[in-house]
């Protein structure tokens, strides 16, 4: 089975491309999550933010954004000094399911190997202005493919289709 060149041999890695990278979603809480995974994996790879996935979701109450809405200081700080997770960048705040609209829940295929496009630099912008931090164009084009809206697998991928 043909996979996107970037797909290794771990399980995990394997599993993320198969059933998540490039699926749409709708679910807010996926998305939040997605969110906060790639503005974590920023300078990092992405094979690192998931072999500990599981720790974020247990340090962030399961990416409920109104739970994360409301950490305080105190919260804040024992997220900084937890072994299982990354250091935090950037404080993040309350997240909804806004991204769809725009592109009227149509999915973009690209023909060509971008980090960053009109849309990813327009939905940063809105993010900025809404009061969130380290979500700029290359992150969030790359959130844009994670969750769907995006469809980058390559043309040799069985999920290419």
């Amino acid at each position: 089975m043909n996979r996107c060149h970037w797909v290794n041999e771990n399980p995990l890695y394997i599993k993320y491309h198969d059933e998540e990278w490039g699926v749409p979603s709708y679910n807010d809480n996926y998305l939040f999550e997605m969110l906060i995974l790639e503005s974590f994996q920023a300078g990092l790879s992405w094979e690192c933010i998931l072999n500990k996935r599981e720790n974020f979701r247990n340090a962030f109450d399961n990416f409920n954004p109104i739970k994360i809405s409301k950490y305080n200081e105190d919260k804040i700080k024992e997220l900084k000094n937890n072994p299982g997770i990354l250091e935090i960048k950037k404080e993040y705040k309350s997240f909804s399911n806004y991204i769809w609209h725009f592109t009227h829940n149509k999915i973009i295929r690209n023909k060509t190997i971008i980090t960053s496009s009109p849309l990813s630099d327009e939905i940063s912008k809105d993010l900025k202005r809404r009061g969130m931090s380290f979500v700029g164009t290359t992150i969030i084009y790359s959130y844009l493919q994670a969750i769907g809206i995006i469809n980058d697998h390559e043309k040799e991928c069985f999920k290419s289709k």
